[in-house]
């Protein structure tokens, strides 16, 4: 675990897209009770941000277990309608681009933090950590290199204070792969992520 500073004032902004690709490239679910637990163990985390793109339809959307339970255990949820397409080869994509959600969220916050943690290997965050960092934060980005290709971009993991190795934390908050893929809201663990194709989220 990276170092947090004592009393380090901490918020942890997850790409929720961006994070399901890097886990199942990496083989495993995430448990987002433990992550949380798992953070607030090391650092006084104010707020855990998840942002996620949701597609609008009339059928039920695998994503809607999920996001409830993040509503209601600790996670401040930001979502925005997605956009369904059919690419150049006739398959169905689903865009929802979070990026705009999360750089507005972390610099109105920059003010009131001493560390930032970022959920996402994507390279169009670069400036955005350059940016928190002359406010005086610390930025700390959570991604992976050991997947195939690497989720994380050489310009971003540069940039940032800390890189923080997915592969490397991931037994404090992975889903044993033997439980049930759904369960009821009142249960001890989260539900299992729900972006999958057809539905992919880019």
């Amino acid at each position: 675990m990276p170092p947090f500073l004592p009393n380090e004032r901490v918020a942890l902004f997850i790409d929720g897209a961006n994070l399901y690709s890097a886990s199942r490239n990496l083989g495993f679910d995430v448990d987002y009770r433990n992550l949380l637990e798992y953070f607030k163990k090391q650092a006084n985390v104010l707020r855990a941000y998840y942002y996620s793109a949701v597609l609008e339809t009339e059928e039920y959307s695998p994503l809607k277990p999920l996001t409830d339970w993040l509503a209601y255990n600790g996670y401040a949820l930001v979502t925005k309608p997605a956009k369904e397409f059919t690419d150049a080869a006739g398959r169905r994509r689903v865009k929802g681009n979070m990026d705009i959600e999360i750089a507005v969220d972390m610099l109105e916050l920059a003010d009131k933090l001493d560390h930032v943690v970022l959920f996402s290997g994507d390279s169009d965050f670069r400036r955005l950590v350059e940016a928190v960092q002359r406010k005086g934060v610390r930025v700390t980005v959570v991604s992976s290199v050991r997947s195939s290709p690497p989720m994380v971009a050489d310009e971003l993991r540069r940039q940032c204070d800390q890189f923080l190795e997915l592969a490397d934390i991931a037994p404090e908050f992975t889903r044993r792969q033997t439980e049930p893929r759904q369960r009821s809201m009142g249960t001890r663990n989260t539900p299992a992520e729900p972006y999958a194709d057809p539905h992919e989220v880019t």
